[in-house]
């Protein structure tokens, strides 16, 4: 039978399933094929039946001669699927999970200026080492008012958003500590380039009376680009540093992670979670009913902690890890939440997560090259050690906080930052004193990446396969 599809870093477990779980078949006869949109469409069908989740509940699909991604969204089980999404282009799909993509290099959190107009306004919350953002000079908390000369609205802002994917004038404001106002700034201008972001944004400690305070900002799960590891091999050395440090206390800063890898996923939390070896159990992975009729997928079905001599688990008081959320945490960062929870006190500070607890496996057609689709259909359930999976809904925060309630988003790491002052004052009783507003957060850039939403399972290997 031909190999009609494989998962990037993973093929031995689908050359696997293929040849074991699937039974061995004749190769098809090569037939005139309608049109390309047949073709793609058949091999959609194909992975479909083969690795959906909700295999039973895959619904009847619409003309084969169709738009491959009006084909692929006819088969979903909505509304209960929200995840599952096809992709132009499979290589596009891979180096954006790998935090590779053409863009100027920042992102921005979105708030409705007033209820008395409809303008919008376009935070900056971080600009991207190397960028042409950076060189430009665009700070943390800059308030963009106008993309090519244009004010955001309600009614174009989306439009005016969409605009940032190639070279772009920005009007932005400032604000100004002498006058303690916003002040407008000379506009910029934006060429898009290719940038490969590392995860591992800032790390730091903190000593506030006398408690020792490790700090990680982390924006999305990857081990590394082009097969590597470097990224995981990274944050083994952060927190390597930490324990050298003799912290006792640790704040992981998820505020912008919308998920990624789950390898990377269990490479961290090897690096917390308490006493942990590679014996114990950091979750458990359902496979859809034909999958999971088969025992070298049921093999696959535990997964275990890695065994790190980098671990903090001993050394933080109480037993507790103090994690920073919003709207934005998703996925392989709700993963490692659930994960730790039957193991220490998960203390959440920020919003409510999304509420992902399913996940991903991308695809592409290797015997058609003409065929540049990419698809990641939701693969599996995952469930923490003791068999929980029920935060569908996100879950709730110790201590609710809202970032652009601030009203100027100081730097990612200042003590006195809104989010991470609610972190330190749980630790130590010492918060900064910071003015609010009120401002409604309407979205960000975020939820425009690929990665965003993804737990991308990787590193999964088969033994004695063929």
């Amino acid at each position: 039978m031909k190999k009609h599809f494989r998962e990037n870093l993973t093929w031995p477990l689908w050359a696997f399933i293929l040849v074991f779980a699937l039974g061995s078949c004749q190769d098809k006869e090569d037939q005139p094929i309608a049109s390309a949109n047949v073709a793609t469409n058949e091999w959609i069908k194909e992975v479909m039946d083969e690795v959906y989740y909700w295999l039973e509940d895959m619904r009847t699909p619409i003309s084969k001669d169709s738009d491959p991604e009006d084909y692929f969204e006819s088969l979903l089980n909505r509304p209960t699927d929200r995840f599952s999404a096809i992709y132009p282009d499979y290589q596009e799909l891979i180096n954006s999970l790998q935090g590779v993509s053409r863009e100027a290099g920042y992102e921005i959190l979105l708030a409705r200026e007033s209820n008395q107009n409809e303008n919008v306004l376009a935070f900056v919350v971080y600009t991207k080492k190397g960028s042409p953002a950076q060189s430009a000079g665009l700070l943390r908390g800059d308030i963009i008012t106008q993309i090519n000369g244009q004010t955001l609205t309600l009614s174009n802002y989306q439009n005016l958003l969409k605009q940032r994917s190639s070279a772009h004038t920005l009007n932005f404001f400032r604000f100004d500590t002498a006058s303690n106002s916003y002040r407008p700034q000379p506009q910029v201008s934006l060429e898009t380039v290719i940038l490969s972001e590392n995860p591992n944004f800032l790390d730091t400690i903190y000593t506030v009376n006398n408690q020792k305070i490790g700090y990680v900002i982390y924006h999305f799960f990857a081990p590394g680009v082009n097969g590597g590891n470097q990224y995981d091999q990274q944050m083994d050395e952060i927190f390597g540093r930490f324990k050298a440090e003799g912290i006792n206390h640790l704040i992981l800063d998820f505020r912008y992670n919308g998920g990624g890898f789950v390898g990377s996923a269990v490479n961290l939390a090897s690096l917390i979670a308490p006493n942990v070896t590679s014996q114990d159990i950091f979750s458990r992975t359902k496979y859809n009913s034909f999958l999971s009729q088969f025992e070298q997928i049921r093999d696959l079905e535990i997964r275990r902690f890695n065994t790190k001599m980098q671990n903090l688990g001993n050394i933080l008081e109480g037993n507790r890890v103090h994690i920073i959320t919003s709207g934005r945490t998703a996925s392989a960062s709700e993963l490692i939440i659930n994960g730790l929870k039957p193991f220490m006190n998960v203390f959440l500070i920020g919003g409510r997560t999304v509420g992902k607890n399913v996940g991903s496996i991308p695809f592409e057609d290797e015997d058609n090259p003409d065929n540049k689709y990419g698809i990641l259909p939701i693969v599996t359930m995952i469930f923490n050690r003791d068999g929980n999976s029920d935060y569908i809904n996100g879950f709730v925060p110790n201590v609710e906080a809202n970032e652009l309630s601030q009203q100027v988003l100081l730097p990612l790491g200042d003590r006195n930052e809104y989010l991470l002052s609610l972190a330190i004052q749980q630790i130590t009783g010492v918060g900064a004193r910071v003015k609010l507003v009120e401002r409604s957060d309407m979205g960000s850039s975020f939820e425009d990446k690929i990665r965003f939403g993804q737990i991308i399972e990787n590193k999964i290997s088969i033994k004695n396969h063929p």
